[in-house]
């Protein structure tokens, strides 16, 4: 079943509509649970309908893949700010994806996890592609230890969307004055 928090996201195009569609339904229940069946039922076309734009369940879960990370690059690439706040500038700007673009988001965030080989391959692809996006940013900005800060930026985005994910949003404080931990 669709989100209601993305009930206003509806494409004007079918195959966007898919996308979306897909997107809430991995998101929701994982890559082997969804079929093409169910995307096509909550689009309201036909499964043949589907696959006349992705060959298969794999080249709909990498579409949705690639334009959740598209969104994430283009957000990360669109942030101007001094070096000092450019990293929560960008952590603002995954925030706001994660409201706007939940599912794609989160999806993005577990992908990782799915066993599939190819999809695997894929994946660590596209996270090399963010990771050197963000170390690319952060040396530009003069910043010390780009790859740290980038490896440390990525964590806190796992943690947000496991939070996220386990509906525990303690998890994704990051920032306390309290040094008790």
């Amino acid at each position: 079943m669709a989100r209601p928090k993305n009930s206003h996201l509806v494409s004007p195009n079918r195959k966007d509509q898919i996308l979306d569609a897909a997107a809430t339904l991995f998101a929701t229940n994982g890559y082997y649970k969804t079929t093409t069946a169910m995307v096509a039922a909550e689009v309201g076309v036909t499964q043949p309908y589907v696959f006349h734009f992705f060959k298969s369940k794999e080249e709909l879960y990498l579409a949705v893949l690639d334009r959740a990370t598209g969104r994430l690059v283009e957000a990360f690439q669109g942030v101007e700010a001094p070096p000092e706040e450019l990293a929560h500038r960008m952590g603002n700007a995954f925030n706001v994806l994660m409201e706007t673009h939940r599912d794609e988001i989160l999806l993005c965030m577990q992908s990782f996890t799915t066993p599939e080989a190819d999809v695997r391959a894929h994946v660590r692809g596209q996270f090399e592609r963010i990771l050197e996006l963000i170390v690319k940013r952060f040396e530009n900005a003069g910043l010390p230890n780009p790859k740290l800060l980038a490896n440390q930026f990525i964590a806190y985005g796992m943690i947000i969307s496991l939070s996220e994910v386990l509906d525990l949003p303690e998890l994704a404080i990051l920032d306390s004055d309290d040094d008790s931990c």
